[in-house]
């Protein structure tokens, strides 16, 4: 039950924060320039559009409305943007791939080569060359 107290406070101080800033819509930082010129409604204007404005924003264009030469040029920048990004990252697979594969060949002409070596040496008939269809055995 020891808990029940402080979580009793804690609630009663929430509330009472609540009720006593109830009456404030925003809590905002004048700009001290903005603020002797006359117009505290400056900085807001940067910031928010007017309702009218915002209404009507996304109902500007159509879907089947012309765009215009600038955005067909952002949305074409864009694209050939992505096609750089798309072909720079396959020629590094590529090259990483192609690293890869040279690597395992090497390692695989040096296992090849060392085995043959070997194989040799074991069978070193003391004729050079070796020639193992000439040797007679009785």
């Amino acid at each position: 039950m020891s808990w029940t107290q402080p979580a009793l406070l804690t609630c009663l101080v929430v509330l009472s924060a609540i009720t006593l800033f109830h009456g404030a819509d925003s809590a905002t930082v004048s700009d001290r320039r903005e603020a002797k010129a006359g117009n505290p409604q400056g900085a807001l204007s940067k910031i928010f559009m007017p309702e009218s404005d915002a209404s009507s924003f996304f109902k500007r264009r159509g879907r089947r409305s012309v765009k215009t030469q600038d955005e067909i040029n952002a949305e074409q920048r864009q694209r050939l943007a992505a096609d750089e990004r798309r072909r720079e990252y396959h020629e590094e697979q590529r090259n990483q791939f192609e690293n890869y594969a040279e690597e395992e060949n090497d390692e695989e002409d040096e296992r090849t080569r060392v085995k043959t070596e070997q194989w040799r040496e074991f069978h070193y008939d003391g004729l050079d060359p070796s020639y193992e269809y000439n040797r007679h055995t009785n």
